[in-house]
């Protein structure tokens, strides 16, 4: 692995990760080419080696845990992980699934959901999970809908039957197999999910593992999008084994001890189901499902798991993070278990505040002593998904790394920005059946086309990390010309508005001055309103002076500190309806979509920057 960076004031200097090595080339269009000189190890051909080589190795260690209805924790070993997979495979054939009968799965991350998903890519079935919000919390159905009919799965796997019964009827799922762990489907049959667990693999299961290779499709997800249907990206087993094998030589401490995570990220996503649940793999770690989420009514199962389970390594996006450290703040025995052992906090996905940042450095402080390493990464669902990492000491959210070993990236000059693109191994062959979204999706040199943003964190020093600028179809101008960043702004705001704001959309194109569309948080407006009644709603709790004053007070302070009007929010209008699933103006998990909320609320928007102000806009000043 070669030299190895030290973590900054970690107990005892043990070494976390390796040594950046960046090269760079900057080209006469403005664009800066930089790699990682830090070659790849030997590449397995599929994830389901590395199942089979820890049930070898380490066949008595916990794989994967969950809650049992009892409240006591179920425990999957990888020797057992093995065996289920090898009998789900069986089956998978047995119904005559393969590349293109794929698997597709509605459930929250579970350890048969876990097994479903090793079992089809062990015998090279593509695998779709498919996200739970589509069926719940959707109206229309309508992505749901539209991903059934694209895909054509032969089989559709669901955790509880009852729970996804309207969806499966809406989308015509009766036409296909179900499997479930759990409940029925009244009149259309359902097959238990320990019909398939418990066959005894025949030959066929050996051969068709033998043929799955790096090129086989071991996965398509489904990506949000900012506007229209999702997008099918497909992941090959080649993708994802190349990036876990980058991971492993830039962060050299997973090689140290089998990491133990705690985890909620769901799985129909790359950051929790191909970074962290195959993390787990290539490294012989051990993830304990949390079945919480950052909502209110469901962080104390977060905090219930993490009072159980000291992880070794704790993933987390920055709304997870906000939510749970309100808990740890609060709680010294908790912090201290969380803390106890662990080597690193990491996060991704969102722009992280620095006040958060401080926060959780503060309680790293108060529980071992000396500053916990804090780093991030960045990537994509096409890209499977890490390609920027930080292997280094760094004393701020921001930074994004530097391309991981065997990755590069191209910064390529867009309007007044440099949007980062990307070649490496991990790198997406394209959507599913749709050549024209592919195509268009690589430019002329074959580099990936993201949309994102990044400028070098220090300009005459590639290897110092690339931070992230925003979106390249975000930022605007006001009728002034003076561009406004959305990324950057946003997260400051969010900061400023707390604990008014859980989220906000940067308003103010061709216009004067900047307003915000504000998402409140529930539970700041109440604590701010102690005396208000308990089921006060949104739009009881920010007609409260408290709130307005609180609003415009954080506010003001932040246009004392900044310089110009790139920066200064003249008003903002606080929402009651929450952002919409169907009209993608949120994903599942909690990320708006700046520019499907400004296109749904356009006449919102009209009455935020009327004037005279009505009274339901608060004016910042």
């Amino acid at each position: 692995m070669g030299q190895a960076a030290r973590a900054t004031g970690a107990a005892g200097g043990d070494a976390l990760f390796a040594v950046p090595q960046i090269t760079h080339e900057r080209r006469s269009d403005g664009s800066i080419v930089l790699r990682s000189a830090r070659g790849l190890g030997p590449v397995p051909r599929s994830i389901g080696v590395l199942l089979e080589r820890w049930a070898a190795a380490a066949p008595d260690r916990v794989f994967l845990a969950e809650r049992a209805a009892s409240g006591a924790w179920r425990h999957l070993t990888y020797e057992a992980a093995g065996r289920a997979a090898n009998a789900i495979g069986q089956a998978l054939l047995d119904r005559g699934l393969g590349p293109d009968r794929p698997l597709m799965i509605l459930a929250e991350n579970g350890i048969d959901h876990g097994l479903m998903m090793l079992g089809a890519m062990h015998v090279g079935v593509p695998v779709v999970p498919v996200s739970t919000a589509y069926a719940r919390l959707s109206q229309d159905y309508g992505k749901l809908r539209y991903i059934f009919a694209l895909v054509e799965p032969g089989l559709i796997y669901v955790d509880e039957a009852e729970r996804y019964a309207k969806a499966l009827e809406a989308v015509g799922g009766s036409r296909v197999e179900i499997v479930a762990s759990r409940g029925n489907l009244g009149a259309t049959k359902v097959t238990p999910f320990a019909a398939l667990a418990e066959l005894r693999p025949t030959p066929a299961v050996d051969a068709a593992f033998a043929r799955v290779g790096p090129d086989t499709v071991a996965k398509i997800l489904f990506t949000s999008g900012s506007t229209g249907q999702p997008k099918g990206v497909i992941n090959t087993q080649g993708m994802m084994c190349a990036n876990q094998e980058s991971a492993a030589a830039a962060w050299t401490f997973l090689s140290d001890h089998p990491p133990v995570i705690v985890d909620w990220l769901p799985w129909n996503h790359t950051f929790g189901g191909n970074h962290n649940f195959n993390m787990m793999l290539r490294h012989g770690g051990s993830l304990y499902i949390d079945e919480g989420k950052p909502v209110p009514a469901l962080i104390g199962r977060t905090v219930a798991n993490l009072r159980d389970v000291s992880p070794t390594v704790y993933f987390n996006v920055p709304r997870g993070y906000a939510a749970l450290t309100d808990h740890l703040e609060k709680d010294e025995v908790l912090r201290d278990k969380f803390f106890a052992r662990l080597d690193l906090l990491f996060y991704a996905a969102a722009a992280l505040p620095q006040s958060l940042w401080d926060r959780l450095e503060s309680l790293g402080l108060k529980a071992r002593g000396y500053k916990m390493p804090f780093i991030a990464s960045w990537g994509l669902t096409e890209t499977a998904p890490a390609v920027t990492m930080v292997h280094y000491a760094i004393d701020r959210p921001g930074n994004i790394g530097v391309p991981g070993p065997g990755m590069a990236v191209k910064l390529a000059p867009v309007g007044d920005k440099l949007e980062i693109r990307v070649k490496g191994p991990n790198v997406t062959p394209g959507y599913f059946r749709a050549p024209e979204l592919t195509a268009a999706a690589f430019d002329e040199e074959g580099w990936l086309k993201t949309g994102d943003a990044v400028r070098l964190a220090e300009p005459d020093n590639p290897a110092a990390g690339l931070l992230f600028d925003g979106r390249t179809a975000e930022n605007f101008k006001l009728s002034s010309g003076t561009w406004v960043n959305v990324g950057t702004l946003r997260t400051v705001v969010i900061a400023a508005g707390a604990p008014v704001i859980e989220d906000a959309v940067i308003t103010g194109h061709d216009r004067d001055e900047i307003g915000l569309l504000i998402f409140p948080s529930l539970a700041g407006l109440r604590g701010l309103c102690p005396d208000a009644r308990a089921d006060a709603g949104v739009d009881a709790l920010i007609a409260e002076p408290a709130v307005r004053r609180a609003l415009i007070d954080g506010l003001a302070r932040h246009n004392a500190r900044v310089q110009g009007s790139s920066m200064r929010i003249a008003r903002c209008l606080l929402l009651t309806e929450p952002p919409s699933i169907d009209a993608n103006e949120i994903t599942d998990k909690g990320y708006l979509n700046q520019r499907a909320v400004l296109a749904k609320r356009a006449a919102l928007v009209e009455r935020l920057h009327a004037e005279p102000a009505g009274p339901e806009v608060i004016v910042v000043g």
